[in-house]
């Protein structure tokens, strides 16, 4: 406290992801730090059952349970100012059942920690996943004709790779760049992307727990700095007809006690070890459930498609952008996997969560994946298709049992009976596209 009230900070903000991987939080004033170190703050559980709208889904240990409550604990560790709220400091906190003093089962921070209590057994020794996140967004200028009220800034396009005014007419990403540098989310460049709008950032690599940590407040970061130019940037997969969608990569690495990448060995074929190729089997192994996980929206499938940057088949590749596991070429201390299956909308620690699941699988079982993808990977006889629709990959979680053991029932009840409800509730709502497809001839 006497460290914070140094430099001028009197509010402490404290934020947990909910299922989606959007930030809720409380703001304490500095007085009160050590009761909500001490009791924890008291928050409803449903707020993990709520909808974007805010509905709450009927979600075992919510409505059912009288709404009770949940206990959050501020991880002072993850303690920082922000660089555009003079006089606030934000921190991640630990989401707690006051009644048992565990962790609650819908916690996707909590959810990733007990994934990476696994490694060591289900790798055979003590490893240490490592994770380098790509992240990619639209930001929008508010529009009042436009049918949503936003339309893509800048607009223009063919400034695929570029950086500067030319498809950044406000320096939009040189202000966030330096946010995001002075806020210690180990940002490290960022470039205009395909579409008009369109932005990605890059992160460092870092064990998978840290990672996701900064992936959530990256994306949470890049949200407010957007609303206080009184704009919108979103992660949506795909917010715009017409234009493509926006990704969530994962490079993924293994290091060992030693502090060696166990994906490194030179004299294999490909310069992948044994350990490296059973991961990759693990990963197409389980991919269609995992893509409940990383394309968890009905927009998600959207982005999916043939010629779209985007996977739609199961399938890997040596230095190949058009199959869902990509293996860059670096070899020594950065042989690594690219799992470009998740888009933006992803939940950082539920995606992580899968991802080191599903590779941990594939060491333990010694799986062994095909060859690899050659040329382009858009021909549908060439690969297995992912799931098409959300429906199909909540489908396809609860059939993987061997992947949902990993992650635990308690939580993928919660997430199928929360997900479900999303696929019920569009089915029945009437789109634009309904209407001017139909109604005027029909």
């Amino acid at each position: 406290m006497e460290a914070l009230q140094a430099q001028g900070t009197d509010v402490v903000r404290v934020i947990y992801p909910d299922l989606l991987g959007a930030d809720r939080g409380r703001d304490i004033l500095i007085g009160h730090l050590p009761t909500a170190c001490g009791h924890g703050l008291s928050f409803c559980r449903a707020v993990y059952h709520t909808t974007p709208r805010g509905d709450v889904v009927p979600v075992t240990g919510g409505l059912d349970a009288g709404l009770p409550d949940v206990s959050v604990r501020p991880d002072l560790s993850t303690l920082q100012a922000l660089p555009w709220e003079p006089g606030v400091a934000w921190c991640l906190g630990d989401t707690f059942d006051p009644a048992t003093g565990e962790p609650t089962p819908e916690s996707p921070r909590a959810l990733l920690r007990r994934v990476l209590e696994r490694a060591e057994e289900y790798a055979g020794g003590a490893v240490t996943p490592v994770v380098g996140p790509e992240l990619e967004y639209f930001l929008c200028d508010a529009d009042p004709a436009a049918p949503s009220g936003w339309a893509v800034y800048g607009g223009a396009t063919g400034n695929v790779y570029s950086a500067g005014r030319r498809g950044d007419p406000d320096g939009h990403l040189l202000r966030t760049l330096r946010s995001l540098n002075a806020l210690g989310v180990g940002v490290i460049a960022g470039n205009h992307e395909f579409d008009g709008g369109q932005f990605e950032i890059n992160l460092g690599h870092s064990d998978a727990l840290d990672a996701a940590d900064r992936a959530f407040r990256f994306k949470a970061a890049v949200k407010e700095t957007a609303r206080r130019e009184g704009r919108l940037a979103t992660f949506m997969a795909k917010p715009f007809n017409g234009l493509g969608g926006s990704g969530f990569h994962l490079h993924v690495s293994l290091i060992d006690a030693a502090g060696r990448n166990v994906f490194e060995d030179a004299e294999a074929p490909d310069a992948l070890s044994t350990t490296a190729r059973h991961s990759i089997a693990g990963l197409l192994r389980h991919a269609p459930a995992l893509s409940a996980l990383l394309n968890p929206t009905i927009n998600s499938y959207k982005r999916f498609g043939p010629d779209t940057l985007a996977p739609w088949l199961i399938d890997w590749g040596l230095d190949n952008r058009s199959a869902m596991l990509r293996i860059p070429p670096e070899r020594g201390s950065g042989t690594r996997l690219e799992l470009r299956l998740g888009d933006a909308s992803a939940n950082p620690y539920l995606a992580m969560a899968g991802t080191v699941a599903a590779l941990l699988l594939g060491i333990r079982d010694k799986a062994v994946p095909p060859a690899p993808l050659e040329g382009y990977g858009y021909q549908e006889d060439s690969a297995p298709r992912l799931p098409g629709t959300l429906g199909a990959a909540l489908d396809a979680l609860e059939a993987d049992e061997a992947l949902t053991g990993l992650l635990g029932a308690e939580f993928t009840e919660a997430f199928l009976t929360y997900k479900r409800d999303e696929v019920e509730r569009f089915q029945q709502h009437v789109t634009e596209w309904e209407f001017t497809e139909y109604a005027f001839l029909i």
